[in-house]
């Protein structure tokens, strides 16, 4: 079945599928994986310690692969210069550049006269419609029911898709609460012309930095078992409900500043309970589509299993 849209012309893939940018978890591994797949795989540049890394990732990435794959940047998130991470990925030719979690303008600097497509990760109408303005060549729209760092206007997906869709020109890519054929259909009904999904990707066998028991939460745990942290901080962001998100949520409750809970919404902290899988340390991020994750699968199987599901229900559809 044609699976082509303006997202799979843009970056030169198979399936209109992209793996998110997943801090501290997206790395050559997982990336080259998803792009064999016929998605887009994708590094996450901002948790690396040196620009020297990354150059080191995307050059693992092409000895797996010689298929399309991004570079993803957390501008927002790190306070971390990142001018040079980008001049990395500008001068080994990455094919797509994806921006999450601040402004773009500057990385769009740094990349006049590079022939890399630019995606901007947004969470509201406006965002769009401004990353359109600067120059972006497709959206990523991010509902309410994503992981991680999520927009202030609470507004699900089901809503915030068509909303872009009518108000841009360029594509779309649905994200958030998206894990199966099913998310891929509706998303594409929505006008959205391809997805991200970041969450599903964690359980998967590729996802080799994630602990075993940061998978094994996901695959237990129910669309019931995610909270909001950071909201108090401007920044709010989904996680999966825990003792350590109960600490947050009740230092949050006190209007404590950024000062007493920064420890506790750290990227060491985060890592406690990715990496190392300790419960009692740390937290780790989750969108509500936790409640359809079952099992962990292969990338390839994954894809399998999502284009096969979609294109039954496009034959259904077909039929009537």
């Amino acid at each position: 079945m044609n699976w082509n849209t303006r997202v799979t012309e843009l970056l030169n893939i198979k399936y209109p599928i992209i793996q998110g940018g997943l801090a501290h978890l997206a790395y050559s591994e997982l990336a080259a994986a998803v792009s064999i797949a016929g998605g887009l795989g994708q590094i996450t540049a901002m948790s690396l310690n040196e620009p020297a890394e990354l150059r080191e990732e995307i050059r693992k990435v092409r000895k797996l692969t010689d298929k399309p794959f991004g570079v993803n940047f957390a501008i927002g998130q790190h306070g971390r210069p990142f001018e040079d991470f980008v001049n990395i990925a500008v001068e080994e030719k990455v094919p797509v550049i994806s921006m999450t979690g601040g402004n773009p303008a500057p990385v769009f600097d740094l990349l006049k006269g590079s022939k890399a497509k630019k995606l901007v990760l947004v969470a509201a109408r406006r965002q769009a419609i401004k990353a359109e303005q600067l120059g972006a060549d497709a959206v990523m729209v991010v509902g309410q029911e994503g992981g991680g760092h999520l927009g202030k206007d609470d507004i699900g997906t089901m809503v915030l898709i068509p909303r872009v869709v009518d108000s841009v020109s360029i594509p779309v890519i649905a994200s958030g609460g998206i894990g199966d054929g099913r998310g891929l259909m509706a998303s594409l009904a929505l006008g959205a012309e391809g997805i991200e999904m970041g969450t599903r990707f964690i359980a998967t066998k590729e996802c080799v930095h994630a602990s075993e028991v940061y998978k094994k939460l996901l695959i237990e745990g129910t669309e019931s078992d995610t909270t909001i942290i950071k909201r108090s901080l401007g920044a709010p962001a989904r996680a999966i409900a825990s003792q350590w998100t109960n600490k947050i949520l009740e230092l949050e409750s006190e209007n404590r500043g950024y000062e007493e809970l920064k420890d506790y919404v750290s990227g060491k902290a985060n890592k406690k309970l990715i990496y190392e899988g300790s419960l009692d340390e740390g937290f780790g991020w989750a969108g509500q589509v936790m409640g359809l994750i079952n099992d962990i699968p292969s990338v390839a199987e994954l894809f399998q299993r999502t284009i096969g599901e979609a294109e039954r229900i496009r034959g259904k559809w077909g039929n009537r």
